[in-house]
């Protein structure tokens, strides 16, 4: 804990070792039609307060609103277009309309070799950090995740970069005609998500790309994604969410998980719970796959902290690599580093083919250059407002053991608006240590929890003395801020921000973080 009235950051040096753009600026996160909340005018025109000491946007991947009308009509319009298709939240499991569209297309999806990503926590982050060392390594990558924080656009990246306006709206003119036609021959329409992961598949066989690095939407086994025969496969941590669709156990999800694990691949294990591994690694000796497990054939030797991040020791497939410097925070982007130069090394050949490492000042590059938006983002000083994305109960311990180790904060405010489908209440049980006061709010989606209901949960968790309801997330931030800064010996206190990539995504824009 931190005593200096000074504003908090990352903590001292330790010397031990030890994953929302679109017409309404928000809507294609979820695919719902829906009409336009008067609220949002506030978002995407910026709080007057809040903004005022954000400062400058930094290069993270996250694009602005295009500045030319025209492009941004027009992007608006691709936008209406996909999301008046079904939403991404409903799934039907089956992959006969994406195989038909990537039939019409000439599969487009087997023009480049594939790593993909699928898991409970942190695929987004993990799959920036493979596109990363991709990309120091000199091959030309194409990223495709799930969902966005701002802008729809950040969904599909090429070179590290997410598409231009010019070309997303380029790629959805040339493919809709396909869809147009694979629309008619199905049972109904492709879905949002199907549309974009076809539209990430022709961008990137257009680009062209050297290797694809997929994220799956939900689950794997009838994920849109899952028409690729990656030759590496990844699963980041397991954990229970989205029980409703996945299965209401780490085995049963992880069985849905385990339909990425194609024939004679690689697959890349994060540290899982016992249940999931058994199934992950049946599946494994099914299809003749080679099995490169955390803690095993790799992971993380040591860390320290370090000011603006970590300092770590990962052993790899190949061997060690020493002082590779992390800019992210907490022991699960350590894992997920670890998890990364796993699968890369397992795309090169290293520990079956070749036994060697790679170039370590490559390798350190990378890294230090990663950044992941809206995951332990500090988006503003005095006070600190931290994002994080954070949206399930293992995410939000990850989070608090991590906001714990690295800041040094007297007094910490949350901000949190989950969506109702969620486990809100293991949710703010596991941000509860954290937490000295609660605002709790919502985003202006559909999908966002009712703010009563949220209240009335918080209090049973909190205590009613420690909530504070504000239905507007504006006026949330600035209660929280007014709470950070109120008493001089808070001095040191900050804000978190959390409970749904959608909230994480909206006040970024109130804070100013347009890219």
């Amino acid at each position: 804990m931190s005593d200096s009235p000074s504003t908090p950051g990352p903590a001292d040096p330790d010397p031990e070792p030890e994953d929302f753009g679109g017409l309404d600026g928000f809507e294609e996160i979820v695919g719902e039609e829906t009409s336009r909340d008067p609220d949002l005018a506030v978002i995407e025109a910026g709080s007057r307060t809040l903004r005022t000491q954000a400062g400058p946007p930094r290069g993270d991947g996250v694009p602005s609103r295009p500045t030319d009308p025209e492009v941004d009509r027009a992007l608006r319009e691709v936008e209406a277009d996909l999301i008046g298709r079904w939403p991404e939240t409903r799934i039907d499991p089956s992959l006969d309309r994406m195989t038909a569209l990537m039939d019409v297309l000439g599969e487009p999806q087997r023009a480049y070799p594939t790593v993909h990503i699928t898991g409970t926590n942190g695929k987004t982050t993990t799959a920036r950090m493979i596109e990363a060392l991709f990309g120091a390594f000199e091959l030309r990558a194409g990223r495709y995740s799930s969902p966005h924080v701002q802008s729809i656009t950040e969904r599909i990246s090429v070179d590290g970069e997410p598409l231009s306006a010019e070309k997303f709206i380029e790629t959805w003119q040339d493919l809709k005609p396909f869809v147009d036609l694979v629309d008619q021959q199905q049972g109904h329409r492709l879905s949002f998500f199907e549309a974009m992961t076809g539209m990430a598949y022709a961008a990137f066989a257009d680009a062209p790309v050297e290797v694809g690095v997929v994220e799956v939407g939900m689950g794997g086994t009838w994920d849109a994604t899952n028409v690729v025969d990656a030759q590496v496969a990844v699963v980041t941590p397991i954990s229970l969410d989205h029980t409703d669709r996945l299965g209401d156990t780490a085995e049963k999800i992880a069985v849905e998980k385990a339909g990425i694990i194609k024939q004679g691949a690689t697959v890349v294990l994060s540290q899982q719970p016992v249940e999931a591994a058994s199934v992950l690694l049946k599946k494994a000796v099914e299809v003749d796959a080679t099995v490169a497990r955390e803690g095993m054939e790799f992971g993380v030797v040591s860390r320290e902290i370090a000011v603006g991040g970590q300092l770590l020791t990962l052993r790899g497939l190949g061997g060690e690599y020493p002082d590779v410097f992390l800019p992210l925070h907490g022991a699960h982007m350590a894992h997920n580093a670890a998890v990364a130069l796993a699968a890369v090394e397992a795309f090169f050949g290293i520990g079956s083919v070749h036994d060697r490492t790679l170039d370590l000042e490559v390798v350190r590059g990378a890294f230090a250059a990663v950044t992941s938006p809206g995951r332990l983002e500090l988006v503003r000083a005095s006070p600190s407002v931290l994002l994080d994305a954070a949206h399930n109960p293992a995410g939000a311990q990850a989070t608090a053991a991590a906001v714990t180790e690295a800041f040094g904060f007297s007094r910490l405010i949350g901000v949190v608006g989950p969506s109702g489908n969620k486990d809100v209440r293991g949710l703010l049980e596991a941000l509860e240590p954290l937490f000295a006061e609660i605002v709790v709010t919502r985003n202006t989606t559909p999908r966002a929890m009712d703010v009563d209901e949220l209240a009335a949960l918080a209090v049973e968790v909190y205590g009613e003395e420690r909530v504070r309801v504000e239905p507007r997330l504006d006026d949330a931030l600035e209660a929280a801020i007014t709470l950070a800064e109120e008493e001089d010996e808070y001095a040191g206190a900050g804000v978190l921000v959390t409970g749904s990539v959608i909230t994480v995504g909206e006040a970024r824009m109130l804070l100013g973080r347009e890219g």
